[in-house]
């Protein structure tokens, strides 16, 4: 078992930064999951740690043994990739084994690992079958029991679930969770997709254009962004942003956007005083937007008039895609709501539930 350190770690390709003074440190045995978009940086921050890539400045420590040139089979980690990468040609036993047998590992030893991988990933039915007589799911758990044979100090996940389909996904998930805990080892895992990352990790690592933006649990990421881009990309639907003002009545203040204004409660209204005048970003997520028909007791609501859109009927509940004056916004609401396209509506905002953020900066307000 073993930690992982980022310490001021930077990346150059060329005139391109793809990871900029990165500061990380994973304990051991957490899981930790690096997100963020599509080019921004967090495959190639894995690949540092693999050693599949040079470090332009810094350090990458494993336990405190600083691994910068140490060549990736003397890292004694492990690494799963978004291809399979299985040799068509052997069996998934060989597969397993493959490895193992590179170094030269007794062949009863390899025979014990194989079996153990093969029954914590229940395959063992599968381990004289080819790669090509194994469905997607099948071959990724091969492909995670490749990795485990090597009883490694830690384990890298490169987008390992990419190329599953949609329920295919959900069950890999709880499996690699499950894996996770039974065999008490550090991840450290890649994906573009935050529901990935907010039902797995231990903690999120939010990259955006190389840069460490947020770190922190899955539950303070969603309650407590640092700013617009981590607010906006943790949470599925994504938050809404509304450009306002705020203002200041006496005790009072408001949040006055194009189309409505709603009032901070007074329980809240202290942190933000000070920011009267000042043009914000006022972000409130979909399930905090309610039918005022049905909303939940006890909640402080502001009605906000608003345009349907879209209305997706998902049973248990409807996304109505909205629009106030030039905003485009999304609200889940009750299923027995009645909204219909083209209809002028009041929506019910949850001042108890919400973010500010400044205009200028982008930082959150609190």
């Amino acid at each position: 078992m073993a930690s992982v350190t980022y310490k001021n770690v930077v990346k150059e390709f060329g005139d391109v930064t793809a990871v900029n003074d990165m500061n990380i440190e994973v304990a051991d045995k957490e899981f930790l999951v690096l997100v963020g978009p599509s080019g921004c940086g967090k495959t190639t921050a894995l690949r540092l740690l693999a050693g599949l890539e040079e470090i332009t400045r810094g350090e990458i420590s494993i336990e405190d043994r600083v691994v910068n040139d140490v060549a990736p089979k003397d890292r004694d980690i492990a690494m799963v990739f978004q291809s399979y990468a299985l040799y068509p040609h052997l069996s998934v036993y060989d597969n397993l084994a493959f490895g193992l047998k590179l170094r030269k590992t007794p062949k009863t030893e390899i025979k014990r690992r194989v079996e153990e991988a093969a029954s914590i990933l229940r395959i063992e039915e599968l381990l004289d079958r080819k790669p090509r007589q194994l469905s997607g799911g099948q071959r990724q758990r091969v492909a995670v029991g490749r990795a485990i044979v090597r009883e490694p100090k830690v384990f890298l996940f490169d987008e390992p679930l990419s190329n599953l389909d949609a329920k295919l996904r959900v069950q890999m998930r709880a499996e690699i969770s499950k894996l996770h805990k039974k065999l008490q080892t550090t991840f450290v895992y890649v994906t573009h997709d935050q529901v990935e990352a907010m039902t797995m990790a231990s903690r999120i690592a939010v990259i955006d254009k190389g840069v460490l933006l947020q770190i922190d649990t899955p539950q303070e990421l969603y309650d407590k962004p640092d700013n617009l881009f981590v607010a906006g990309f943790i949470g599925s639907p994504a938050m809404n942003f509304f450009p306002a003002k705020l203002r200041k009545d006496g005790t009072k203040v408001y949040v006055d956007g194009d189309e409505f204004s709603a009032q901070i409660p007074s329980s809240l209204a202290g942190a933000y005083e000070n920011y009267a005048g000042k043009q914000i970003i006022f972000g409130i997520r979909p399930e905090d937007i309610h039918n005022p028909d049905f909303v939940p007791p006890n909640t402080k609501i502001e009605l906000v008039p608003a345009k349907v859109d879209v209305t997706e009927l998902m049973g248990n509940e409807i996304f109505l895609h909205l629009m106030t004056g030039d905003v485009s916004f999304v609200a889940r609401v009750d299923p027995r709501s009645k909204f219909g396209v083209g209809e002028n509506v009041q929506v019910a905002f949850d001042m108890d539930s919400f973010q500010i953020f400044d205009a200028e900066t982008e930082l959150a307000i609190r």
